[in-house]
């Protein structure tokens, strides 16, 4: 089916078309009626299906025209990065119309954001917080809001947004149409939905926590201490021009980012410390190929959108295993394969099994390949270089074995392909 096929108008059609996408993913086939329908819609979806534009170009269509200064749809997005990029697909796609797109998130000054929104605008994008201070300030009202989205709902409640969520709700008009999506699905997340929707669409393109299907994923049994020495090994050997690593915390994303530098591997981190500046900065000198590593918190496993994302490691699991699900999602997206590489410390072990017994499927184990203690990367001088031992003298100490962390699972297996690409 073509997107003119779905009741697009031509405008929109030929924004689409120039934007290079000729064909309406299965997200956007079911959603894009549904939305221009005024049903409520319940979506699930992964990242990385062209959702954002599933309920952006209905939405554009809906509103039609120019109508006062006061938004008249509202979206909502869990982190600064996500609400700039569908700001920026709004923008995009509503470029052929006279809508007007805004977008307010803390981290940076609110005087801009103030005057742009006492200019007007149609579509708002927002994060919780600052949309609030700016509501509260008389900045903009929410009173003539007719369309009103969730996204990435699950993330909302991860990052403590529900009691913000619950107060935007009392300011928005009781006759509206509502859009909720989210990759996972929880007990909170269908409480949520029966809160906040009234006899919905269901749509559910993918099984609930379902991961991209062409993300090849593998583990590595490794010490903690050797983790960033195996992390540079794969990033050298394999001629990696481009992986997104996830830490837990943020000092241990800049401890990483600094030591992989170190090492003659560019990087950058990219957390909520971190001014909206830099990260942007960081964001774009990673897209551009000038940058090999970005190192990133929770904070970033939503929202960045990068184009034939290659490599996604978990240098660090996450301790809620639905948020593995969001970081693998960088990659593999819109059509496009890539790796995710768990590294994955004795401790880490029970973290690992969790994320297996979400996804249904096991994550191989592979046999760790030789890798050099480099002294480079040695972490926190004046700490004694780590030095090789036994097995790893000449080189990092191979797994003693490969196998799985989940039931069914071959053992063994040869190592990750390595993907020579330009750049």
């Amino acid at each position: 089916m073509s997107f003119t096929s779905l009741g697009l108008r031509p405008e929109l059609v030929a924004a689409v078309t120039e934007k290079g996408y000729t064909e309406p993913t299965p997200i956007q086939l079911a959603a894009i009626p549904a939305v221009l329908s005024g049903r409520d819609v319940l979506a699930g979806a992964q990242t990385g299906t062209g959702k954002t534009a599933g309920f952006v170009l209905p939405m554009l269509q809906r509103l039609s025209a120019r109508e006062g200064r006061a938004p008249r749809a509202l979206i909502l997005t869990p982190t600064r990065e996500l609400a700039a990029q569908v700001a920026e697909s709004a923008c995009y796609y509503g470029k052929n119309t006279n809508l007007r797109t805004q977008v307010v998130f803390g981290g940076v000054s609110e005087r801009p954001q103030i005057d742009k929104l006492r200019s007007g605008c149609d579509i708002l994008v927002a994060t919780p917080g600052r949309l609030l201070d700016l509501v509260e300030q008389g900045a903009t009202t929410l009173d003539q809001v007719q369309m009103f989205v969730l996204d990435e709902a699950d993330r909302m409640l991860d990052m403590g947004f529900i009691h913000a969520i619950k107060r935007v709700r009392t300011m928005l008009p009781k006759q509206r149409q509502n859009l909720m999506f989210s990759a996972t699905y929880s007990d909170d997340i269908r409480n949520l939905a029966g809160n906040l929707l009234t006899n919905p669409v269901g749509i559910d393109v993918a099984p609930p926590n379902k991961t991209a299907d062409k993300v090849e994923q593998v583990a590595y049994r490794v010490p903690k201490d050797h983790k960033r020495h195996l992390l540079a090994h794969l990033i050298l050997s394999g001629s990696w021009h481009q992986v997104l690593i996830f830490t837990r915390t943020k000092h241990g994303a800049n401890r990483l980012s600094e030591q992989l530098q170190r090492a003659g591997i560019n990087s950058s981190a990219i957390h909520g410390n971190k001014s909206q500046a830099a990260r942007v900065r960081a964001l774009e000198d990673f897209k551009a190929n000038r940058i090999v590593a970005l190192v990133a918190t929770e904070v970033a496993a939503r929202g960045l959108d990068i184009k034939e994302l290659p490599f996604v490691v978990n240098y660090e699991l996450p301790n809620v295993p639905e948020d593995y699900v969001h970081r693998i999602g960088r990659t593999a997206r819109a059509g496009s394969t890539g790796q995710a590489i768990s590294l994955v410390s004795p401790d880490e072990v029970p973290f690992m099994r969790d994320i297996v017994k979400l996804l249904g499927k096991d994550i191989p184990a592979l046999p760790t390949p030789q890798f050099d203690i480099r002294e480079a990367l040695v972490a926190d001088p004046p700490r004694p270089p780590l030095q090789p031992r036994g097995a790893q003298q000449g080189g990092g100490r191979p797994s003693q074995r490969g196998g799985s962390f989940g039931q069914g699972a071959r053992r063994g297996g040869p190592p990750p392909r390595a993907q020579r690409r330009g750049g």
